[in-house]
């Protein structure tokens, strides 16, 4: 029996942060990304959920974390069905790159670490697990996502995962506002730091800081509701997927925020 499904408009929004009317938006999209194709073109039984419940399916999962064994009874299919939902229908999910965003346009990055139990990806962090580094910008004025790096060892620091996982090259041309960890990247505008010999910074540096933190805390607003998706407080699918996932999770903030 089926206890979740997109039928009962009141679930929507709490397993997927969207309204009914975006949540059916957002399958029409999937749809014509190919959410209705069987996996690899090959032949089979039909799928056993709809695509709105496959959405549905893949939005649950990244909400509360459940495995995979819990969800399949919430919505009837055996557990080898969700990862087979898992697989095909979260890539359709993923946030499209942005093709042009005007040189006016001021992004803000910073990293977050994702506690990620696959460690060939993940290694010891300073919060004390085995994490992942994913760097995400977004834009200073929507505060929409706007890329993300690919994901890496979670024991490497910012101004060296900026460069090294692509989202440098993402936001080539714009003006781009980091925290002081991005030392090192000169295209990177980050705070003044205190002189080496102790002393005081004048008081425009500070007051050039002071703006600088309140511009720059928009990404931590964000990256605080993109955690509100438990699956990156615990990441246990294999780490090669945790991009995808990322991309999917900020495609839907994108749309809630954009409303």
């Amino acid at each position: 029996m089926q206890v979740l499904s997109a039928v009962r408009h009141e679930l929507i929004h709490p397993f997927t942060g969207l309204s009914p009317a975006q949540f059916r938006r957002l399958v029409r999209l999937v749809a014509r990304r190919g959410g209705d194709d069987i996996a690899g073109g090959r032949p089979g039984r039909p799928w056993a959920l709809d695509l709105a419940d496959r959405v549905l399916l893949v939005a649950v999962y990244w909400r509360t974390n459940l495995t995979m064994r819990q969800l399949g009874p919430l919505f009837g299919v055996s557990h080898s069905a969700v990862h087979r939902v898992l697989d095909t229908v979260g890539p359709l999910l993923a946030l499209a790159p942005v093709r042009r965003q005007p040189k006016d346009h001021v992004a803000i990055v910073d990293g977050t670490l994702i506690p990620t139990r696959d460690h060939r990806l993940a290694a010891p962090s300073k919060n004390y697990r085995y994490s992942a580094n994913l760097q995400v910008a977004i834009d200073a004025n929507t505060q929409l996502v706007i890329a993300l790096g690919d994901p890496r060892p979670g024991n490497r620091n910012d101004t060296i995962v900026y460069r090294s996982s692509g989202i440098s090259d993402r936001l080539a041309g714009l003006a781009v506002m980091a925290d002081g960890a991005y030392r090192g990247n000169p295209e990177v505008i980050i705070p003044y730091r205190k002189p080496a010999d102790g002393s005081e910074l004048s008081s425009w540096k500070e007051d050039y800081n002071a703006g600088h933190r309140k511009i720059r805390a928009r990404v931590e607003h964000c990256l605080a509701r993109l955690k509100t998706y438990k699956v990156l407080r615990d990441y246990r699918r294999a780490g090669s997927t945790l991009a995808v996932t990322a991309a999917g999770i900020a495609h839907l903030h994108n749309i809630a925020l954009a409303g």
